[in-house]
């Protein structure tokens, strides 16, 4: 059993690993609890409309990218995707415009939208641009943080490169501090700018986010931004493909309940909810680190309450998404596929006034019929806000009308054009991915949270590990399937080609 691994949780995170995994003939078995893969890049269909879970940009997929480079490691076909030059529009209280993939045209866009810092902003740009490509240097060799190991610090010493030495004097700065620097903090319509790029991809606005994770986060989408034909889940069903091709046994509909440790057989027994019983010499956990204790036996509270330094109790955010069928006739012409809508005069950057818009593409049948489109908008909400019954159904009614006036500002004809609305509030995504409370995004990427102060893949237990976006580098694709990656480099030892 020394080459066993059961992985828990068919999210990209778990997928990945069991994907790089069985590539290197381990015996991967992986256990999803409901009955979709991918997590919250999963789908879910209804009638003839099928919904990505999450209205989310397909990032990764550029050259060098983590998804092409792991894709193409394992020798396997990218799910089919069309790169952006615009990326999406930005609808801001008291002005619209583009944001372009070319850095250069970026810059002059925003610089026409506020002409009153048009030298401020090309500094600014400058020095974003210049940490995130010293910082994309360092990514190459996707080093592990928090170094826990000899090997891991000595990985890490080996990717630092001659303009590494720029960095270190931003660690434990904020994206503020480089606004405050060139003299833009105080321009409330461009922070609100800011903030709404970096809630969407770090959980955190700029008054705390950390800065070198903003500056790449800023710059991420001038690397390539992609629309994927159906959804995100297509890098799912890609890697699942995959999986079952070199001998990963992939199963639906199977919670984990329970983990002990034989330690006479020195391996790992991992119960499902059905009884069934699977042995392994290693489990990597593909679930929020807020589930770890429940998982495990009782005796390894100690060590998980350690490892977890009181982060199970911190506040993540949860989500409240509608996922609409739309007529295609009633829209306006050429509207964006993607959109940022941040309606609040107050720079709120949660509860309906800033959205995230995901349009389906005209000829992308798979998500809805001719004539018509899908359309997923979701907005971060503060989960207590759901915390009880009477609460849970009267803010979910007011929500849902409040995000359908803040799309009507950029839509006009949405309410004529509806043929459907589901509402997806917290509850929801707890029931469908199993996330507890129907906590989204992973830790904000703050200070507290980031870098160094992440929690490991390496759990505290012998042989666990752990990927996904509660470990760094944190949310999104790119994140939970670097993690996977370090799960599967720490276990073989093997490393992506460069």
């Amino acid at each position: 059993m020394k080459n066993s691994v059961v992985i828990i949780g068919g999210g990209i995170g778990g997928l990945t690993a069991a994907s790089l995994l069985g590539s290197a003939d381990y015996n991967v078995q992986i256990l999803e609890a409901s009955r979709e893969w991918g997590g919250c890049a999963g789908k879910f269909q209804r009638g003839k409309a099928l919904f990505p879970v999450g209205a989310t940009l397909g990032m990764g997929f550029e050259k060098g990218g983590i998804h092409q480079r792991i894709f193409h490691y394992l020798g396997i076909e990218p799910p089919v995707s069309l790169m952006l030059d615009q990326v999406m529009n930005i609808h801001l209280p008291d002005k619209t415009f583009i944001f372009y993939r070319d850095r250069e045209t970026h810059v002059n866009e925003l610089k026409k939208a506020y002409p009153e810092i048009s030298e401020e902003l090309s500094s600014f740009y400058e020095e974003v641009y210049r940490i995130a490509t010293e910082i994309r240097k360092l990514m190459v060799a996707l080093p592990i943080l928090p170094p826990k190991t000899m090997k891991d610090w000595m990985e890490l010493t080996f990717s630092l490169k001659p303009g590494s030495l720029m960095l270190l004097p931003a660690f434990q700065k904020t994206m503020i501090d480089l606004l405050e620097k060139h003299g833009i903090h105080e321009h409330s319509s461009f922070k609100h700018f800011i903030d709404g790029q970096l809630i969407d991809s770090m959980q955190v606005t700029s008054d705390q986010c950390t800065l070198l994770l903003g500056c790449l986060a800023m710059d991420m989408y001038h690397e390539g931004a992609f629309y994927l034909e159906g959804g995100l889940f297509q890098i799912a069903h890609c890697l699942v493909r995959f999986s079952e091709s070199v001998g990963v046994k992939t199963t639906l509909g199977r919670k984990v309940v329970s983990i002990d440790r034989d330690h006479h057989e020195k391996e790992w027994i991992i119960l499902d909810h059905r009884g069934n019983e699977y042995r392994a010499n290693h489990i990597v956990c593909n679930v929020p680190v807020q589930s770890l204790k429940n998982l495990f036996a009782p005796q390894y509270t100690p060590k998980l309450e350690n490892y977890l330094k009181g982060k199970e109790n911190e506040d993540i955010w949860g989500t409240m998404s509608l996922y609409m069928l739309l007529k295609e006739e009633l829209l306006p012409e050429s509207y964006p596929l993607f959109s940022q809508i941040c309606a609040s005069p107050n720079g709120n950057m949660s509860e309906g006034d800033h959205l995230f818009l995901s349009l389906s593409h005209p000829n992308d049948r798979q998500r809805a019929p001719e004539g018509f489109r899908t359309l997923t908008v979701s907005t971060h909400t503060k989960l207590e806000k759901w915390e009880t019954k009477e609460k849970y159904d009267s803010y979910k009614e007011n929500l849902k009308e409040k995000m359908i006036n803040s799309i009507e500002l950029v839509i006009p004809t949405i309410r004529d054009s509806l043929v459907n609305l589901y509402p997806g509030a917290p509850k929801a995504w707890e029931r469908f991915t199993g996330r507890p409370g129907g906590i989204v995004g992973g830790f904000p990427q703050s200070n507290g949270h980031a870098l160094f102060n992440s929690l490991s893949h390496r759990a505290p237990l012998k042989n666990v590990w752990v990927c996904g976006d509660s470990v760094f580098p944190g949310a999104g694709t790119i994140g939970v399937s670097v993690s996977a990656y370090h799960v599967y480099h720490s276990i073989t030892g093997r490393k992506l080609q460069k």
